[in-house]
């Protein structure tokens, strides 16, 4: 799934690439992923993209004052096209193809844009067209940017208090602090040698600057790591950059220790025992119950 930093890196190619064009239309491939009516999405044709920003995980594409916001999800990514102009129009199938957006073309007749597609049968990819990007609701329950300037030590500290959550779960989620998923809940855990089960409000104040630390300091340098790449090496350079998530049996590159796996809510989590637990492997608690 993309999190802060691809999502941050797609605005920003956007950004190079889309502001100043109008839009010449936008197709609508699976009618799911459409999660607004009014306005309709060919309000959007003849605007011109002034913005492009992110809240969260969202896309925020501002058309004249109307928006644009997408939501890849799971599986959903961006694909830039240098020129749509001998594109045919699409139709509604069975392939990964959600939503084309069309720019318009300029004057060799070179028309760009992008599409939104989505692998797999979990179809949850979500596109809004809406006059302000509070209508959408994922965006208006968002907690904090983790790289926001009111992103303290202090403001951290504010949130692991008020909740006995693990501290794994209070990362991922996105009313708490927006913007972390999966992935990077691991990386931040592991640069900040904590265990994914530890109950935040049991944090003391050292712990809670360095977890502050290891969040900014691991999207700061995620986003940097992903500068000025095209759209299409953003996953690539996302797995490379990452030293325990998805790295289940290979060493730690700190201690030499063993990544292990366990299973946490709908996913599973990597870790490292002698860098995050003392040196002991977590239980896996789902596979506990199974067995009972």
């Amino acid at each position: 799934m993309p999190e802060l930093p691809e999502v941050e890196s797609l605005a920003e190619f956007l950004r190079e690439r889309a502001v100043g064009r109008a839009v010449a239309g936008v197709e609508v491939v699976a009618f799911h992923a459409l999660k607004t009516f009014d306005p309709p999405a060919s309000a959007l044709g003849g605007l011109t993209v002034t913005s492009v920003s992110r809240h969260g995980k969202f896309l925020d594409l501002d058309c004249d004052g109307l928006h644009f916001v997408t939501h890849l999800s799971r599986a959903g990514w961006l694909r830039w096209r240098d020129d749509l102009s001998v594109a045919k129009p699409v139709r509604p199938g069975k392939g990964p193809l959600a939503v084309r957006v069309r720019l318009a073309p300029d004057e060799l007749g070179v028309a760009p844009g992008f599409d939104l597609t989505e692998a797999g049968t979990q179809k949850r990819l979500a596109v809004y067209i809406v006059k302000n990007p509070d209508e959408v609701p994922g965006v208006a329950s968002l907690g904090p940017d983790p790289l926001g300037e009111g992103f303290t030590p202090e403001a951290l500290g504010e949130i692991l208090r008020a909740s006995r959550t693990q501290i794994k779960g209070l990362l991922r989620d996105q009313k708490v602090i927006a913007g972390i998923g999966n992935a990077y809940s691991d990386e931040v855990l592991h640069v900040a040698k904590m265990s994914p089960f530890k109950i935040s409000a049991t944090l003391t104040d050292a712990q809670v600057a360095d977890l502050h630390e290891a969040i900014v300091g691991t999207l700061r340098d995620a986003v940097e790591r992903a500068r000025g790449l095209a759209a299409k090496d953003l996953k690539a350079e996302k797995k490379s950059g990452l030293r325990v998530h998805g790295r289940t049996g290979e060493k730690c590159e700190v201690c030499g220790d063993t990544i292990r796996e366990v299973s946490f809510a709908d996913s599973s989590l990597q870790y490292c025992p002698t860098c995050q637990t003392g040196g002991k492997p977590l239980a896996d608690r789902r596979l506990s119950k199974l067995l009972k």
